[in-house]
This record gives C-alpha cells, structure tokens and sequence, in this order.
C-alpha cells in the first residue's frame, strides 16, 4: 500500500525552500514606531533639522527628488526613462552639495567633494537634457 503522507510531507518541506520570504509590512501608518527606543531616536533628530538648517535642506532636497521621480511617468524606454530619473537625482546632489557649502562648516575633504559634485552633476544634467531633446518622445 502506498503511504500518501510521504509525498505530502515532501511537498511542504520543498514549499520551504522555493517560497521567496515574506516582506516586511508596511507600517507607516502605526503611532508607534517599531522598533524599541526609535520613537525617543526620531524626536532627537527634530532638533537638528530646525527650519533653515542644513539638515533640513537635505531632507527638502530629498523629498523633491522624491516627488519628481515618483511622479515621472514612465515610457517603456530604458534610456529615456533613465534619463528622466537621473536629472532630479541630480538636482537633488546638487542641491545638497550647495546647502553643505552653505552651512559654514569648513572640513577640506567635504567642501573639495561638493564642489566637484556641483560642477560634475550640473555638466550630467545638461548632458543628459540634451540627450532627451533628441531621443525623448514629444
């Protein structure tokens, strides 16, 4: 007689090998955070991002990035799709390189490195909008 619970049991323990892991959930819209101590982290960050801050112009900067690419849509064509997404993303470095030589702080290593962000993301930013005049559908 055959033993039905043998194919069955191989069954579930293959099930656990090829079945991807489960995602986290998204839990943006819980009061509290979940993670222990992240609801006391998050309120300390306030402090340094009071309107006006550098901080706070990397999170604007971020945020419009954000926005522009979650909004742009999409054509199907990798290299006009590509294109569309890296200019905010740029604007977005850019923006951020210009609010850190803004701030005042004065460390060699980070202002060298932003002015060569700004030089090198803006000549990518024309490159790239010109690439689109000639290849982007009207």
């Amino acid at each position: 007689m055959f033993d039905r619970s043998i194919p069955a049991a191989m069954l579930c323990a293959a099930l656990l090998f090829v079945t991807p892991p489960a995602r986290a959930q998204d839990h943006s819209g819980h009061a509290m955070p979940a993670e222990p101590g992240a609801a006391a982290a998050a309120h300390a960050g306030h402090a340094a991002m009071s309107p006006g801050s550098p901080s706070a112009a990397y999170m604007d900067a971020m945020r419009g990035m954000d926005e522009a690419m979650a909004a742009m849509p999409m054509t199907g064509q990798a290299g006009v799709d590509y294109a569309r997404m890296m200019i905010p993303h740029h604007r977005s470095a850019v923006e951020m390189a210009r609010a850190y030589l803004a701030s005042g702080e004065r460390d060699p290593v980070l202002v060298k490195l932003s002015q060569e962000i700004v030089a090198s993301q803006e000549r990518e930013i024309a490159l790239l909008e010109g690439w689109l005049r000639e290849h982007a559908p009207q």
